[in-house]
């Protein structure tokens, strides 16, 4: 079955294992200020037998935020990945489990940066139902050259997530 190719693209690169159609800045969320908020909904998949989250999925749900974050600041991490310049990893995490989301609920996930230097950045992050705190966490995101070693954020970067990083002494 041939290969039909999207948005007008050429059938040379629509027949390409590796090709993507160019897709719109798809931010699941919003800044107000200097945080960072996205919804989204807890489906099957996201809980247990229970109707209840599985652990591991709020962090799943944080990156995922964190991802829609620096993209919507105009940092371009799979480009940086595939020109061979590194990209961020997680350092360092701590997560409190406060109470439980369910199936159905309405997810807020707030993150908001925290510290910049000059190859990593620290990050708050929340989810909550409605006002109710679920759990939160604070990360270090570290910028990681190709053979795995610290390195200094891509030109530019530091930048961009200096125009979103919260007032000192925020809370």
């Amino acid at each position: 079955m041939p290969i039909t190719p999207a948005c007008g693209a050429s059938r040379s690169k629509a027949t390409s294992l590796l090709w993507m159609p160019e897709l719109p800045n798809m931010s699941a969320g919003l800044f107000d200020g200097s945080t960072y908020r996205a919804m989204l909904r807890v489906y099957f998949d996201d809980t247990d037998a229970g109707g209840v989250v599985y652990h591991a999925n709020y962090l799943r749900w944080f990156e995922r935020s964190r991802s829609d974050l620096i993209r919507s600041v105009g940092i371009d991490q799979p480009a940086a990945i595939t020109g061979g310049l590194g990209a961020y990893a997680v350092t360092e995490i701590a997560i409190r489990y406060l109470r439980p989301a369910r199936l159905g609920d309405a997810v807020t996930i707030e993150s908001r940066i925290m510290d910049l230097r000059a190859a990593s950045w620290r990050v708050e992050q929340k989810a909550l139902r409605g006002d109710i705190l679920l759990a939160d966490a604070a990360i270090r995101i570290g910028f990681v050259a190709p053979d795995g070693r610290p390195a200094r954020h891509p030109a530019g970067w530091y930048d961009k997530l200096q125009t979103v990083l919260a007032p000192k002494g925020a809370a």
